[in-house]
């Protein structure tokens, strides 16, 4: 019969939907393998029959219900795979009677609960056990110390308690993994610990262990990685790092984790003796006192030095700047103090500098300029003085956050701080700093954090932060600040507002954040009047006309003067009215929708600028327009010019729509608009046009799908985080929430340096306050709402109103192109297979088979070319995974199930930290796991699994 014929069934990742049928019948069957698929219900019962079976990979789908106890009926098992489904229900007994022969059990990420099994210990040939990411509770069975075979033990991320048994330890010879990290195990690392010689990776934290950590752990030749992080490791005394010393004889040391114990005792100068191979050395927020040793610079590999939050003394070492693959460098909270070495500026790969709550002195050095990668600097809480250096801090181009604040710097604050970009936090308060306030500040338009109090800023408070979009807290009191109070302060977004103490005068605005007492302070201003009653402040004054005599007759000579001119005026108007009536078909003079401030350019002009709207100047095209290249006679501006087609059913609702918005946001990674256009052409027809900065690297869309360019991990990564940021400002951030509504590739149009930008507003939405929502609102449709075919969220199409979800759905479908290459309306998704389900499918293990073929060959080339191999292949395929879940939980077909864009932002900053290095500690909450049925937040998983033999990294990078 042909059901004796079949030996193997092999059908991965072959989008296979339904349940598993009766495959009883199938008896000499050898292989099932039916991973990374969409298969559902249980497992059938009669697999037990199966008696030849020795492989049964049922991994990635999402099979329910318990793991049926007739499986241990399959004598000749060699490998189990059912990890990442729904299973529930305990770990069945009987597992202990699978198969003598068994070699690979992995049963992780699913929802097991009940104890670990004491049977497994009968399967002597076991080498591989995985159970991470469930719910099992208890001890570990001290049977388990009969596993003589047993490589791999991944325990990790249970709620297991409880002592290690000392028999793991002593009867372990083959291990070389052991991770058991995030659960509740207690007591104390034996010095048997040292019988397992061929460990390799060590991860213990967080627990409760206490104690101290063996001297012996030095004859682990092998071991790379190491972590005992969030512990309660230590006594708090000297002789608590003693163990440092026995690390210096293993040479394959990648990572070191001590991180958030209570070690105590002097920095032992045995550190710089450490393998040269050490990437990663994590001692912060324990209580070490003494210097950082000199030698400091022996370890040229390090990409992340944390001792932060210690009772560290003494200077920062010169010989820091020989650590040239130095990312983050955290000393802050210590007692260190001296100068800031010049040979910092020899990091030129540093993107986290942190030196807070110290004792330095002395001058920001010129040199660090050369740093021109960093993200993070924050030198505040120190004594540090001199002027803030001008053509330093400018030169910070990627700068996020910048912590000045506690020392005595003088002087004036340099205007190159406007040249930030990217900042986001800006704190010098507390210093000496006088001169006015740099005017370019109003160029840091992403800037939502400005804190500079109690300094000695004069003059104006500068009009230019008007242009300050983003910001939610401005701090300027205690200064020498004169002048009114700008009324464009009441149209950004503040929600904190202190001016206090200063020489302002003249009427308090009573919008914006004017309008909410709680969230301003104005005390200290004598001469302020007006605002809303509940300032309490004096009326304004009303300038009064004269009573007597002269002033009388001048006062009817003032009224006559203005009388005749109203009427000369209104004449004038009638007569301009009557002229563009006779004259509109020839008139090509404009007018600009945004408002005033904006360049008000004619039709002619545009005409010129894109040489009478060639084709050679064509760039795009939309649904209702064309976008020109040209170039703006007024200051010789590249611009692009969408000019709508107006004979387009919507085109001028898109165009208003879009003026709508553009004249009230502006955001570092939204396309700046530069003016519009609303005019007549040389036909007499109506003409619209919208007029953009030029992106010289074209869309998205272009570099995911064109042969000849290529997007590198990172430059995908920098753009993913760039559009998040930008829904991140539209959804949260202005004073009404924005649904853009067109989210997809060809939207996001890139500047000269790559930083991406999010335009086209034809279809978007201000959505009102919640309070000011019916439900009726909520519910009633927009029917005739266009999207994109592939990014419009499913809901759309049944008529649901435009909300922040549903550019969440297109944002997670555009993270998912990014990085599989695949564009959601590729011929291959049909049939109920889309571009959400196939990356949902490759979740977790699989990522790299889904991914973009240009990431997979970058990740190969930097594994040729890098010492630090492992290292690197973990990151950049944990870091693809975590992409891809966040890409999935925001493609949710139910709008409630998605994430929200401030949480995608925090978690795709995190990755790249993880990504470039940036340490172990700071990326444990990352908890991505694939969700379980019916919810679809991140949540259950750290960043790195526990389960992936091939890979140097255990529950976190």
């Amino acid at each position: 019969m042909l059901k004796d014929l079949v030996t193997a069934l092999r059908l991965e990742g072959q989008s296979l939907g339904g349940s598993l049928p009766p495959i009883g019948n199938l008896t000499f069957l050898r292989e099932l393998v039916l991973s990374n698929n969409l298969l559902h219900g249980t497992i059938p019962s009669d697999i037990g029959l199966l008696r030849r079976m020795r492989h049964l990979n049922l991994s990635t789908n999402s099979l329910q219900g318990e793991i049926p106890i007739e499986l241990t009926n399959c004598s000749n098992l060699e490998t189990v795979d059912l990890t990442r489904n729904n299973l529930t229900g305990q770990i069945p007994f009987r597992v202990g009677n699978m198969s003598t022969k068994l070699l690979v059990l992995r049963l992780g990420g699913n929802g097991l609960t009940g104890v670990i099994p004491s049977t497994l210990g009968n399967l002597s040939s076991l080498q591989h056990l995985s159970v991470s990411f469930n719910h099992l509770e208890g001890s570990i069975p001290h049977d388990l110390g009969r596993l003589k075979s047993l490589k791999i033990l991944y325990l990790s991320v249970n709620n297991l308690s409880g002592t290690i048994p000392p028999s793991l330890y002593n009867f372990f010879p083959q291990l070389r993994k052991l991770g058991i990290a995030l659960n509740q195990f207690t007591g104390i690392i034996p010095d048997t610990l040292s019988n397992i010689s061929g460990l390799e990776l060590l991860d213990l934290g967080p627990n409760y262990l206490t104690g101290q950590v063996p001297d012996s752990l030095g004859v682990l030749k092998d071991l790379y990685w190491l972590n005992v992080e969030s512990n309660n490791l230590g006594r708090g005394t000297s002789g608590d790092l003693n163990f440092l010393n026995s690390l210096t004889n293993i040479s394959s040391l990648r990572t070191i984790s001590l991180y958030q114990n209570n070690f105590g005792g002097v920095l032992p100068n045995s550190i710089v003796n450490l393998s040269t191979q050490l990437q990663a050395l994590h001692l912060g927020e324990n209580k070490i006192f003494g210097n950082i040793p000199e030698e400091i610079g022996n370890l040229i590999n390090l990409t992340t030095f944390d001792a932060g939050q210690n009772y560290l003394t003494g200077v920062v070492p010169t010989s820091v700047g020989k650590l040239q693959k130095l990312v983050t460098l955290r000393l802050s909270w210590n007692r260190l103090s001296g100068l800031l070495p010049s040979s910092l500026g020899n990091l030129s790969q540093l993107f986290y500098l942190e030196m807070s709550n110290n004792n330095l002195e002395g001058n920001i050095p010129t040199s660090l300029r050369n740093c021109q990668n960093m993200e993070i600097l924050l030198l505040d809480h120190n004594k540090l003085s001199g002027g803030v250096p001008e053509n330093v801090i400018g030169h910070f181009n990627q700068l996020r956050s910048l912590y000045l604040q506690q020392n005595t710097f003088t002087g004036s604050l340099p205007a190159d701080v406007g040249q930030l970009k990217n900042l986001n936090e800006l704190l010098v308060s507390d210093n000496k700093l006088s001169g006015e306030i740099p005017t370019e500040l109003g160029s840091c338009l992403v800037l939502e954090y400005l804190d500079m109090a109690r300094n000695s800023f004069q003059g104006n408070i500068p009009l230019s932060f008007s242009s300050l979009r983003g910001i939610q807290f401005l701090d300027l009191s205690c200064n020498n600040l004169s002048g009114r109070i700008p009324n464009e302060l009441e149209d950004l977004g503040l929600l904190s507002l202190n001016l206090s103490y200063n020489y302002l005068e003249g009427e308090v605005p009573s919008g914006g954040v004017f309008k909410n007492v709680s969230g301003i302070s104005i005390t200290g201003n004598n001469k302020l009047c007006g605002g809303i009653p509940q300032l309490q402040l004096p009326p304004c004054p009303i300038v009064a006309s004269a009573k007597h005599g002269k002033g009388k007759h001048l006062s009817i000579k003032i009224i006559i003067a203005i009388s005749i001119a109203g009427v000369s005026c209104l004449a004038f108007i009638v007569a301009s009215v009557l002229f563009y009536r006779r004259k509109k078909t020839t008139m090509k003079s404009s007018s600009t929708s945004l408002g005033y401030g904006y360049l008000r350019v004619s039709y002619n002009e545009l005409l010129k600028a894109t040489c009478g709207f060639a084709s050679s100047n064509l760039i795009g095209m939309g649904s209702f327009g064309s976008v020109y290249k040209g170039v703006l006679s007024q200051g010789k501006r590249l611009v692009a010019v969408k000019v709508l087609n107006l004979q387009q059913h919507g085109a001028s609702k898109s165009f208003m729509a879009e003026c709508k918005v553009l004249r009230q946001i502006r955001h570092r990674n939204l396309l700046g608009i530069i003016t519009s256009c609303s005019s007549v052409d040389n036909k007499g027809s109506d003409f619209k046009a919208l007029v953009f900065e030029f992106m010289p690297n074209g869309n998205l869309d272009s570099w995911l799908h064109h042969e000849s360019r290529n997007l590198s991990f990172r430059q995908r990564l920098d753009i993913a985080i760039d559009v998040a940021c930008a829904l991140d400002y539209l959804h949260h951030h202005c004073q009404t929430p924005i649904v853009h509504g067109d989210l997809k590739p060809s939207n996001v149009l890139l500047d000269d340096n790559m930083v991406a930008h999010v335009g086209d507003f034809g279809l978007t939405k201000l959505i009102p306050e919640a309070t000011e929502i019916s439900s009726s609102d909520h519910q009633t449709g927009s029917a005739l709402l266009m999207g994109s075919i592939g990014y419009v969220a499913p809901e759309y199409g049944l008529g649901g109103s435009m909300w922040p979800q549903g550019d969440m759905y297109s944002y997670g479908i555009l993270l998912l192109e990014m990085f599989t290459g695949k564009r959601p309306t590729d011929h291959m998704f049909s049939d109920g297979l889309n571009l959400h389900s196939f990356s949902k499918m490759a979740l977790l293990e699989r990522v790299m088979e889904i991914a973009d073929s240009n990431l997979v060959g970058e990740s190969s080339e930097a594994i040729n070319n890098i010492e630090n191999h492992c290292d690197m292949e973990g990151r950049t395929q944990h870091c693809l995974a975590s992409i891809a879940r966040i890409g999935v939980a925001c493609s949710e077909e139910s709008p409630g199930d998605r994430l929200d864009i401030k949480d995608v932002v925090m978690e795709l900053n995190i990755i790249k930290k993880v990504f470039l290095g940036a340490g172990i500690h700071g990326e444990r909450h990352i908890r991505m796991q694939l969700p379980a049925e019916g919810t679809s937040q991140l949540g259950g998983e750290s960043l790195v699994t526990e389960e992936e033999d091939d890979q140097r990294t255990v529950g976190k990078l």
